[in-house]
């Protein structure tokens, strides 16, 4: 693993290289947002378009899993998760910065379990909440964890858990493994003189092939928040 600079706050340390790269990714969202939002017109044209591709894209995935009625209400968190996830992912698969002394500078906050672990908790505790408002607790506990049957619910429990862990790990396994092999090949251009042609052929593909999976991976994490709230705010039957 990346060795990346750390800073303390007291006894507690913090990752500053992933600490900067989040807030980084947060400030390009929100520019990219209000620059597209800027002027628009009532027939849309330019980065207006693109926006509200994006906007609709997104809001069709809502549709799909939780309904018209339930997808406008969701329809602002499910973007700003898709729109956080897709820059952090790509972040760190167009370049590499390092110090002279080897810490990373440079990379995707989605590279982080810790990240992406505390995306998927923000995800399911979400989830719950939004249940819990729609049909009280009582009615919000019946609805996600003692129908179908009551019986069920030990598993119903643990399976919070595991969704939590699932949605955050399969988001980092396929950033972190894709900016490992970035490393891998860029280190064998150095290595290796020979070689450095086909390295940076290859480097090329894979950046290309990377940004693919990570616009991918966005879209999959966009999905499956939008199933897990569909399980916590549509009534079982």
């Amino acid at each position: 693993m990346d060795k990346t600079w750390t800073f303390y706050l007291g006894p507690i340390a913090f990752d500053g290289t992933i600490l900067v790269m989040t807030l980084l990714t947060v400030l390009i969202v929100f520019a990219l947002v209000f620059w597209a939002s800027r002027k628009m017109t009532i027939v849309p044209k330019g980065k207006q378009n693109v926006l509200e591709y994006v906007i609709d894209f997104v809001s069709g995935i809502g549709k799909d899993n939780l309904g018209d009625s339930e997808a406008r209400r969701f329809s602002l968190f499910s973007f700003s998760i898709f729109s956080f996830v897709l820059i952090a992912n790509e972040l760190g698969l167009v370049t590499k910065l390092e110090s002279p002394t080897g810490l990373s500078l440079w990379k995707s906050p989605t590279a982080n379990p810790i990240i992406t672990i505390t995306l998927a908790g923000i995800v399911i505790v979400f989830s719950n909440l939004v249940g819990a408002e729609k049909f009280g607790v009582w009615g919000y506990i019946k609805n996600s964890f003692l129908k179908p049957p009551a019986f069920m619910l030990p598993l119903n429990l643990l399976e919070e858990f595991t969704n939590t862990l699932s949605l955050g790990l399969r988001l980092y396994g396929n950033i972190f493994a894709g900016e490992i092999l970035l490393g891998l090949i860029a280190s064998m251009a150095t290595s290796i003189a020979w070689l450095y042609p086909v390295a940076i052929v290859l480097e090329v593909v894979w950046i290309g092939f990377s940004l693919f999976i990570g616009a991918i991976q966005a879209y999959v994490f966009t999905i499956l928040t939008n199933v897990y709230l569909s399980h916590k705010v549509l009534a079982e039957h």
